[in-house]
């Protein structure tokens, strides 16, 4: 079996476990590419968090693929990944990608907004969307801003800090005020690289069905 064949049967078990199965939700994933990342996206961890998350992206997504946004203090929104193009996705389509603004400062709030609008304006649907953004430390607090906003939308952020950095913004999300319902999780792991895709599956949907759930009695979503 090829690996993203193996990462989709091991998510298809942890979306059985979640009672996940069965839902139809589009899926995104927001990739860090400051300077503190270069050694990650150098060293093939990047691509390999790309597969991982494809898997997910292939058992519930409307049509498979992964909707993909880096940033530093700029942001790019790329090419749908998916099953047919995920091998050497990062290397093609951003690190030998010269219109990719790569390696600099981090600032999160601007590509937020593009995801928001992306889902809300542009390509507005029923359906949930599951966001994954991974980020490896110092997160502008300015983040608060659109995930307050959001929290009327059918978003769900899922926010995954690798690394040893400061995630004091991101740890404060369960204890966010002012949101119509809690639409972010936050969960840190110091070496990607070294977590199963089980472990893995399981942090990154853990809190999505009683979001669901709440998303559904509010109204949010049918």
């Amino acid at each position: 079996m090829s690996t993203i064949s193996l990462k989709k049967k091991t998510a298809s078990i942890v979306l059985e476990k979640k009672k996940l199965t069965g839902v139809v939700a589009k899926v995104g994933i927001v990739l860090d590419i400051s300077g503190s990342m270069r050694k990650l996206y150098r060293e093939g961890v990047v691509q390999e968090v790309v597969e991982r998350v494809l898997a997910v992206a292939s058992q519930f997504d409307d049509d498979g693929a992964l909707d993909v946004w880096v940033y530093d203090n700029e942001f790019s929104r790329l090419p749908a990944a998916t099953e047919e193009i995920f091998m050497g996705y990062v290397e093609k389509n951003i690190l030998s990608n010269d219109k990719i603004h790569k390696f600099g400062r981090n600032d999160e709030p601007q590509v937020m907004e593009d995801v928001i609008r992306k889902y809300t304006k542009e390509e507005p649907s029923e359906e949930p969307i599951f966001l994954v953004f991974i980020n490896d430390g110092g997160c502008k607090p300015g983040i608060k801003k659109f995930i307050v906003e959001s929290s009327v939308q059918p978003i769900f952020w899922q926010f995954v800090g690798i690394g040893n950095s400061n995630f004091d913004v991101l740890r404060k999300l369960d204890t966010m005020e002012g949101r119509f319902v809690d639409n972010a999780n936050f969960f840190h792991v110091p070496d990607i690289d070294q977590v199963t895709d089980e472990e893995l599956y399981n942090q990154l949907l853990d809190e999505f069905p009683m979001w669901l759930k709440e998303a559904k009695e509010k109204k949010i979503l049918r």
